[in-house]
């Protein structure tokens, strides 16, 4: 059996070197931003399980103080604009949350620190 061995010329250098060093920030780069996604999903989760529980205890009080249609018609106005409102809500967050995971994972393959 031969032994496997390095040319004369080049070092047998097996420290961590340069592109070994970006590598292992890229991974931990990686890791820590996956982390922070599955932690974004958990509280998100957890949020809208409770906004939507609350507009659930709203719609059903509103439900049992209406008597007649029009207090009906304004139940459903009312619960729609706060469904809605909740929607925007929950877009403009999800929007900034991915604009500052796509600004983290850029500046990872940019190679720049992220915070």
């Amino acid at each position: 059996m031969t032994e496997m061995s390095t040319p004369k010329d080049e070092p047998a250098d097996h420290s961590v070197g340069w592109p070994s060093k970006r590598v292992l920030e890229l991974l931990f780069g990686a890791q820590r931003l996956f982390g922070e996604e599955i932690a974004f999903a958990r509280y998100e989760a957890l949020e809208r399980a409770q906004t939507e529980t609350h507009l659930f205890n709203e719609f059903l009080s509103k439900v049992a103080e209406a008597h007649s249609v029009k207090d009906y018609a304004g139940m459903y106005e009312a619960c729609s604009q706060h469904q809605l409102d909740f929607l925007r809500r929950d877009c403009e967050r999800l929007f900034k949350h991915a604009r500052h995971s796509f600004d983290t994972a850029s500046s990872l393959l940019r190679g720049e620190p992220t915070h």
